[in-house]
């Protein structure tokens, strides 16, 4: 166990690269299950989820490989993935209870095996988040679904046939699985009110280029007509919009000035909106994204919403924000129903909110002060960790296992723009 020692008060500037986006990276390393073709990913992040699924990958059959150095702006590795001898159907518990984001092979192996058995997944505890959507989709593409001792099983012997998948609410993990399973499927799948990520889109080009015929991708409705087979790929995942905006964040708070190297702003306007209406000041530059200070925050209002509306995954980090602004915030959190885990150990830094329901009323404080906090997920460590950027004397975050799954080298960004962090033993 390794735990973070922040001492605040720096101002935070320069330049951060931004890596492979995690979020898009997982459903990319899912597609070689679909082909016994190679498929590299490039630009790859140095991350624990990254290793999980790898190992799971590994566990089913596929070789994974690193097929060069650094990578993209972020530093991330390229790894080459080799499907060409899948020996396991199965997904055992102790590797898919690490992450949730290991339901995603189901999709995939089903539609290249013809069956796939599924530990019902792990992952952060931000709330319920039923795989019902994955399983009724896969159903209505022809395959066959069995419960039993914690296990999904997805059969289809003769293969998945395409149809209409209508989700009742928007899912990303439903959509990419989906997305995956009909590559293969026999004729043509239609999925409605399908997520708009724009790692939704980055699913689909990667697929595209094996040979799939994706239209649609990024809008409400996504058509898939299904091949007999994809091929190889070499594919660059896209940059982390959600690491993007954390540090954007951090420049706001700390008054600082920081170009987001590799940030596009067309996946977070929702973002840099918000952090102007904070009193951000964002510039579009060739190189990415600059985001400065013009000396202090506002108070702002946001309701956490599918994209293209502001992202869950930025709820928390804003919450750090808001704690620092001049007047009142208010934050609804429409996504997850327990996503305000971070709010105890923020008051403890002497940030003062009052949760009522699904909002968060954050009046702004002059001063936090460093304290000892424990992170409860991925997205409330790095809150915990942007206000210890800002709080008096020295704030120690607990449980960096969190931030591990989601921020390549976060306490190396940090000092390269001025930030006293260190990664210290337990």
């Amino acid at each position: 166990m390794e735990k973070l020692i922040i001492t605040g008060g720096n101002r935070l500037s320069g330049t951060i690269p931004i890596s492979g986006a995690k979020n898009a990276a997982l459903p990319l390393m899912c597609t070689c299950l679909l082909t016994e073709d190679a498929v590299t990913l490039n630009n790859l992040p140095r991350l624990a989820d990254i290793t999980t699924l790898s190992d799971l990958l590994n566990h089913v059959g596929i070789t994974v490989t690193i097929a060069g150095g650094r990578g993209g702006n972020g530093g991330g590795r390229s790894l080459t993935f080799d499907g060409s001898n899948i020996h396991d159907t199965v997904a055992p518990y102790d590797m898919v209870r690490k992450m949730r984001a290991s339901i995603l092979v189901l999709g995939a192996l089903v539609a290249r095996a013809g069956e796939a058995t599924v530990s019902l997944p792990g992952g952060c505890a931000i709330g319920n988040r039923p795989i019902d959507l994955h399983l009724k989709a896969l159903e209505a593409i022809g395959a066959t679904i069995e419960l039993e001792h914690g296990y999904v099983r997805a059969s289809a012997p003769n293969g998945l046939a395409g149809g209409t998948v209508r989700f009742p609410f928007v899912s990303v993990g439903a959509t990419e699985n989906i997305l995956m399973a009909a590559a293969l499927a026999r004729g043509k799948t239609t999925i409605e009110n399908a997520a708009r990520e724009p790692e939704i889109a980055d699913l689909a080009a990667c697929l595209n280029s094996m040979g799939a015929k994706i239209t649609g991708a990024g809008q409400e409705t996504i058509t898939i007509e299904g091949v007999e087979k994809l091929h190889g790929t070499v594919h660059q995942v896209m940059p982390d919009r959600i690491e993007a905006g954390s540090y954007a964040v951090a420049a706001l708070m700390t008054r600082g000035d920081i170009l987001l190297e590799g940030a596009r702003a067309d996946h977070m306007q929702a973002t840099l909106d918000t952090l102007g209406e904070a009193g951000g000041i964002v510039e579009i530059e060739e190189k990415g994204i600059r985001v400065r200070s013009n000396g202090h925050v506002r108070g702002f209002n946001l309701v956490t919403q599918p994209f293209p509306g502001f992202a869950t995954d930025m709820q928390a980090q804003f919450m750090a924000l808001a704690a620092t602004a001049d007047g009142a915030s208010v934050i609804t959190e429409a996504i997850f129903e327990n996503r305000f885990m971070h709010v105890p150990e923020l008051s403890r830094m002497g940030a003062d909110i009052t949760v009522t329901g699904a909002s968060a009323t954050v009046r702004g404080v002059g001063q936090l002060v460093g304290a000892e906090v424990m992170a409860t997920d991925l997205r409330a460590s790095m809150g915990l960790a942007l206000a210890g950027l800002v709080a008096s004397g020295q704030t120690t975050v607990n449980r960096l296992y969190h931030l591990d799954r989601g921020y390549e080298r976060l306490e190396e960004k940090l000092r390269q723009v001025g930030a006293a962090v260190e990664r210290v033993p337990s």
